[in-house]
């Protein structure tokens, strides 16, 4: 027998429908609520609120448990690569040799970008930030292909959309970089894989071979990986949500990229280097700065510490972690802002006001200091979160648009003022 949830209001009683997920998640299903009483729910910030019903991520954030279409974020960092998982999200099933060797060949044969966004590129100032420019480039494919607004779109012409967003978005990141850094654009190499074809179009300097390094290209694929999808965060209800009025793929993940874009989102990462830098020209004191953020009344925060929905160690931060101390150890980087973090974190392991409060370092305090140890500079560091996270807006856009799911129109409470007369005024 189904469960069911009651709500008493007024002398009458309704019967609410109990939804349980796979995972044994329990949801109270309020959709005829407003119908059947006049009421709506309040939750700012959608905190207590389901907006959808999704095969593609779980996350248990007490247990600290993130997986992928059942797939532990463990077992994909460490066996598959990111077009793999990319496949994975999108499709719902890891490929076979043969179906990743097809996918891989498609992707290829769409990196090239028209020769018109060079145009485009060309109007931004030097110092545009590549998270403009970039949500720019890639609203603009519907410009350049302007079937895709079509709402009737599916199946094969739908699947060529998302191919040519998975091919062209590295081309963008790139040229967005060289474009901030005021170098020549690289074109892609398709001789290459996908994620050394990107490190060589954004690398490569103008008079210098390439040289290809297996264990950045490795580190790279981790990193995107752990930032595939993550359920129903900012960003990826922005892309649902914008889909909903039947946008085009192009226009949803803009808007996703869009939101993304913040400080408290995806700009965290950057915010950690930020930091970092804040408390190097102060001397180094890590310890001033560890009271200054257990003070309530001081505003300083430490940034990349604690998550909005872990309650454990975030996941994806343990297998981020092994991989920062692996690559900064191969590479012999000697950067004075990462021995920084690194004596930062020790000291938050330890201390007993972070333990309490279970504030461990996460993926955005990492994948910071892995991005600069690369080389990428701060400004770049949410557009490569863009870059990994391209994949599950893909997939939730997908699932989105299949579903039929209906147009997103959360209501309100109105809290302002009541009828008033309207005074003319003397216009003489």
């Amino acid at each position: 027998m189904a469960k069911k949830a009651y709500l008493e209001y007024d002398g009458k009683k309704i019967a609410l429908p109990v939804i349980i997920g796979t995972e044994n998640e329990v949801a109270i299903d309020i959709s005829k609520l407003r119908s059947e009483t006049g009421l709506i729910t309040l939750d700012k910030g959608f905190k207590n609120t389901g907006s959808t019903t999704s095969e593609i991520t779980y996350l248990d954030g007490e247990k600290g448990i993130l997986r992928h279409r059942g797939y532990s974020i463990e077992d994909l960092a460490s066996k598959s690569t990111f077009t793999e998982v990319c496949y994975l999200l999108i499709y719902g099933n890891l490929p076979t040799s043969n179906q990743l060797l097809k996918f891989e060949i498609k992707l290829k044969s769409h990196t090239l970008v028209h020769e018109d966004f060079k145009i485009i590129l060309d109007g931004f100032p030097s110092n545009a930030h590549p998270m403009g420019i970039l949500s720019s480039l890639i609203t603009s494919l519907t410009a350049f292909y302007p079937k895709s607004i079509d709402p009737n779109r599916s199946g094969d012409k739908v699947d060529l959309s998302i191919i040519r967003m998975l091919s062209k978005f590295p081309t963008f990141v790139a040229w967005s970089y060289k474009k901030r850094i005021g170098h020549p654009i690289v074109y892609p190499d398709n001789n290459l894989d996908y994620c050394s074809n990107f490190l060589k179009m954004m690398f490569k300097m103008p008079t210098e071979n390439y040289d290809y390094n297996p264990l950045i290209s490795d580190v790279l694929n981790k990193l995107l990986i752990l930032h595939a999808d993550h359920e129903q965060n900012c960003s990826t209800s922005t892309v649902r949500i914008v889909g909903s009025s039947l946008s085009s793929i192009y226009a949803s993940i803009s808007g996703g990229m869009n939101a993304l874009w913040g400080p408290l989102h995806g700009g965290a990462n950057q915010a950690v280097i930020e930091m970092l830098e804040k408390i190097k020209k102060d001397g180094s004191n890590i310890n001033k700065y560890i009271k200054k953020a257990k003070d309530k009344n001081d505003p300083f925060r430490l940034m990349g510490f604690g998550h909005r929905v872990y309650r454990n160690f975030d996941p994806r931060a343990k297998i981020i972690k092994e991989a920062a101390d692996n690559v900064l150890d191969k590479l012999g980087i000697n950067d004075p802002i990462l021995d920084l973090a690194k004596a930062l974190e020790k000291i938050a392991l330890k201390d007993q006001y972070f333990i309490d409060k279970k504030l461990y370092p996460n993926v955005d305090f990492y994948s910071g200091i892995i991005y600069r140890a690369l080389g990428f500079p701060p400004e770049m560091f949410t557009v490569m979160f863009a870059f990994g996270r391209l994949p599950g807006w893909i997939a939730q856009w997908k699932e989105m648009r299949k579903n039929n799911e209906p147009l997103g129109r959360p209501r309100q409470i109105y809290t302002g003022k009541k009828s008033l007369k309207y005074v003319e005024i003397d216009k003489r």
